[in-house]
């Protein structure tokens, strides 16, 4: 029985894939490592910010320490403040979407996003309220496709509610745009 709904972020609420493919595409080309739209899509989508940088490293024979890893993610969120700060791009649908399955339903965000960036844009959008629980990138060790964040947001969702097992992972339904997130959400034991 459908009991919760766990949303992505990027590309599912905000359609700011295409800003991200650009940010990557810059800060890795500020590294001299060339990233193609096709590759992007292809290897990179799914991944967190952590993730992609890490792949695109691994992919180009790079080594890459965890402190070159934090600089290269932090100016990419610099550049995505700056980008986003003109204009958020949702889905059409989303708000009435949102805003009806609130009503019946306990909603939470897993996001290998950065929380500040999820944040921001639920609050400019006024969808904020509608989320019971937001995990984000710096909430996990292990992003998608692995299953901590599915598990971790319906943790927080049965948080929300007063009770540790209110709803079961079976219970959840997960809305993903990513094979690495349909994968984690598929692991977690969800619908996806």
């Amino acid at each position: 029985m459908l009991r919760a709904v766990i949303f992505d972020f990027n590309g599912i609420i905000v359609n700011d894939e295409p800003i991200h493919f650009r940010l990557f595409q810059r800060v890795l080309g500020e590294e001299g490592i060339p990233l193609t739209e096709e590759d992007y899509y292809a290897r990179y989508l799914g991944f967190d910010d952590r993730g992609a940088f890490i792949a695109g490293y691994r992919d180009h024979h790079r080594e890459l320490s965890n402190a070159k890893l934090a600089e290269l993610v932090e100016r990419k969120a610099v550049y995505y403040q700056e980008a986003i700060r003109n204009h958020v791009d949702i889905f059409p649908g989303v708000k009435p979407l949102v805003a009806s399955l609130a009503e019946i339903l306990p909603l939470a965000v897993a996001s290998g996003a950065l929380r500040h960036e999820i944040e921001t844009i639920l609050s400019t959008i006024s969808l904020r309220a509608y989320f019971r629980a937001i995990v984000s990138a710096e909430d996990v060790q292990s992003g998608k496709p692995e299953p901590e964040i599915f598990l971790k947001a319906l943790a927080a969702l049965n948080r929300s509610l007063g009770d540790p097992k209110a709803i079961a992972a079976a219970d959840c339904l997960v809305i993903e745009d990513s094979k690495e997130g349909v994968r984690g959400a598929r692991r977690a034991g969800m619908k996806c």
